[in-house]
């Protein structure tokens, strides 16, 4: 009860690091709105969109894998937490492509050409990186500790009698999930 119960309390000081940084996003958005749209222009919205449908898929494999090793199926929750890393992973990769493109064409924090925009774009561009970098490293936390998951898995430290370790490891992961869906649209169908 009291693992449970401390992994709520830090979900919630990450709720509340998001959200700071979600209602700072919203306060530049209503200054800024045509430089908003014009930056959300320049954003890879097919990436976006198979990184969307990648972190969907890998909460419902750890949801799976959670569900398994509470039957007492650890070979398929096995399974299931590997396949939450390599989507991780693949959202990962996504991400590095995606990044790669915007520097290339000069877009990253510290640039000349960046410097050289509107301040609404520089503000956007911004917000961009600070917001999808801080929810990359989350994911690259929350891969980690799931590739730990299944070292204890297959050692039986996670077993069917005991897998609070797992589910509070999915519980990080659907919040990193969870903020993902707020960032989608905001940063790639605003109007």
């Amino acid at each position: 009860m009291g693992a449970k119960f401390g992994m709520w309390l830090f979900l919630f000081t990450e709720v509340l690091l998001f959200g700071g940084m979600f209602l700072l996003y919203s306060v530049f958005r209503s200054r800024f709105p045509l430089d908003f749209h014009k930056g959300a222009e320049e954003l890879n919205l097919t990436l976006g969109t198979v990184n969307t449908v990648v972190l969907l898929t890998s909460s419902l494999s750890m949801a799976v894998a959670i569900t398994a090793m509470q039957k007492g199926a650890a070979r398929l929750s096995l399974c299931m937490q590997g396949t939450t890393v390599v989507l991780a992973g693949a959202f990962l990769v996504n991400k590095y492509f995606e990044w790669t493109a915007k520097i290339s064409h000069g877009i990253y924090p510290g640039s000349e050409h960046m410097a050289n925009l509107p301040h609404g774009e520089i503000l956007f561009y911004s917000l961009y990186y600070v917001m999808t970098g801080l929810h990359g490293l989350h994911v690259i936390i929350g891969l980690i500790v799931i590739v730990f998951m299944m070292r204890f898995t297959l050692n039986g430290a996670v077993n069917q009698g005991d897998y609070i370790k797992l589910e509070n490891s999915g519980l990080y992961w659907h919040l990193v999930d969870l903020v993902w869906i707020y960032l989608f649209p905001l940063f790639y169908l605003i109007t």
